[in-house]
């Protein structure tokens, strides 16, 4: 069975970007995959600070949540990486995780490993491409294989309109998407194992 990990990066629990993101583990699950939601929301979690430790000893010198996290989705087949857009890009909890994971790159822990994106904006072009373009450079970066919604109107990713709480509930494209992401990532995981 492949393990399929969804990375919440938004600062506010159970908000837009994890009802997008909870869908898409819903429709892994149904693909047959074992699934996992992480909230970056209230976990004690730092930024780089550049001091190449983890060059020299293959591990991060920061202790807190973030290695746990990053250790997590290391031993994921599927990762999927969910942040509402902010100033047309990831969260800073969002970019904080996926800098941090800087070790991971000893020895390309995340090559293979089948990633997408998950993002929420204000209006329907709010930034959600820009946002998932960040979140895909950071796979392919790690030599990870890349996918995107494979409904008919082939999206990014998961990308959804949302502002108030629970906006994306009544998204029914930005649902349909962030299911066919699920679906795609848990699919091409299983092919690879």
């Amino acid at each position: 069975m492949v393990k399929v990990v969804g990375i919440c990066g938004s600062p506010r629990k159970n908000g837009n970007t994890e009802i997008l993101l909870r869908e898409a583990l819903r429709a892994a699950e149904d693909c047959g995959a074992e699934t996992e939601l992480i909230r970056l929301a209230g976990l004690d979690i730092n930024p780089c600070r550049a001091c190449d430790s983890c060059k020299k000893t293959g591990e991060c010198a920061i202790d807190d949540d973030l290695n746990d996290v990053i250790e997590r989705a290391a031993s994921a087949d599927g990762i999927i990486i969910g942040s509402p857009v902010y100033f047309g890009s990831v969260t800073a909890q969002t970019k904080m995780f996926m800098d941090r994971t800087r070790p991971l790159r000893s020895g390309f822990r995340l090559s293979d490993k089948v990633g997408g994106a998950v993002t929420v904006g204000g209006s329907r072009n709010g930034g959600q491409e820009t946002a998932c373009n960040d979140i895909h450079n950071f796979f392919l970066i790690h030599e990870a294989v890349v996918v995107g919604d494979t409904a008919p109107t082939a999206h990014y990713g998961g990308t959804g309109v949302g502002g108030a709480r629970g906006d994306t509930e009544k998204d029914a494209q930005g649902l349909e998407t962030a299911g066919n992401l699920g679906r795609k990532v848990a699919s091409v995981a299983m092919k690879m194992k």
